[in-house]
């Protein structure tokens, strides 16, 4: 759901638990819960600028009335144009964020020709006022960018920054699992002090602080796109993660390894066919009780 719709629930006490939770993600979640709430202690007085106006020309006629008389109308006249352009300001100075569910993907069209789609329980953030200076996003999650050629174009993360200037490329950033995946042209990656380029077919990889080098990727885009997650020698407990953010359940193991790699692949489409797909190459197996599964060894 894009931004401005989730404020204009949050503004009507419309929010679901879950919509509630995507607000509070925003950057300035704090700021427009303090706008809102010296907005509700403000009340402008009612204004008729043509009565105004025509009580002025009157004041102006009227020579002997005190020359303060006038004044009054202009302060009052000057204020409510300073509410006006400063509600302008700040509505078209503000940040456009949007935040996907668990399940969820959106795709946003940036400011120029390039898109951004970002994946289940993620969010993106940018300013389209800032653009033409600075193509920048802010994203949180995993996120998948086709730039259109131009200045140079930047992801910022949690764990790093991704600097291109026209490619298609993949970046996921959750928790202690960092990746970028490049798909087309080249993409530069600063993590902490290291610096890679990525062509395409290459992938940076950071797990839990252990860089793992890989060149093996031989897909057009990410397999997300497509619904469906691909993963190659990638610890048990992301794969549940992403399980997780897909079908929107929770998943408890019991005397699992979950630190084990897993090499594979699962819909999203359907959950019995996915939970097939990782348990049975693990010999493991799993009871489903509404959005609650429990794996356990065989």
């Amino acid at each position: 759901m894009k931004r401005e719709d989730l404020i204009k629930k949050w503004l009507d006490n419309e929010l679901s638990p879950e919509e509630l939770k995507a607000f509070k993600q925003f950057e300035d979640h704090e700021d427009l819960v303090k706008l809102a709430n010296g907005l509700k202690r403000f009340k402008v007085e009612d204004f008729d600028t043509d009565l105004e106006l025509k009580r002025l020309n009157a004041s102006l006629k009227n020579k002997s009335k005190n020359r303060n008389n006038w004044i009054k109308p202009i302060l009052r006249i000057a204020a409510i144009l300073t509410i006006c352009f400063g509600s302008y300001y700040y509505t078209t100075t503000l940040n456009t964020n949007v935040t996907t569910l668990a399940s969820q993907k959106e795709t946003i069209d940036l400011p120029d020709a390039s898109i951004a789609t970002i994946n289940a329980e993620s969010s993106i953030t940018f300013n389209k006022g800032k653009w033409s200076e600075d193509r920048k996003v802010t994203l949180k999650g995993e996120g998948y960018f086709k730039v259109a050629k131009g200045s140079k174009f930047k992801v910022q993360t949690n764990n790093g920054i991704v600097t291109v200037l026209g490619t298609e490329f993949n970046v996921k950033d959750r928790n202690n699992y960092f990746e970028v995946t490049c798909y087309e042209g080249a993409v530069n990656v600063l993590h902490k002090s290291k610096s890679v380029i990525l062509k395409p077919g290459n992938s940076f990889l950071v797990i839990n602080g252990e860089y793992i080098d890989r060149t093996d990727v031989s897909l057009k885009n990410p397999s997300w796109i497509d619904n469906e997650s691909r993963f190659a020698s990638i610890p048990l407990k992301n794969i549940l993660l992403e399980l997780e953010r897909q079908y929107n359940v929770t998943i408890t193991v019991n005397n699992i390894d979950e630190e084990q790699l897993f090499t594979g692949s699962f819909t999203h489409n359907d959950i019995d066919v996915a939970l097939k797909a990782i348990t049975l190459p693990l010999n493991l197996t799993y009871v489903k009780a509404n959005s609650m599964i429990i794996l356990e060894s065989e």
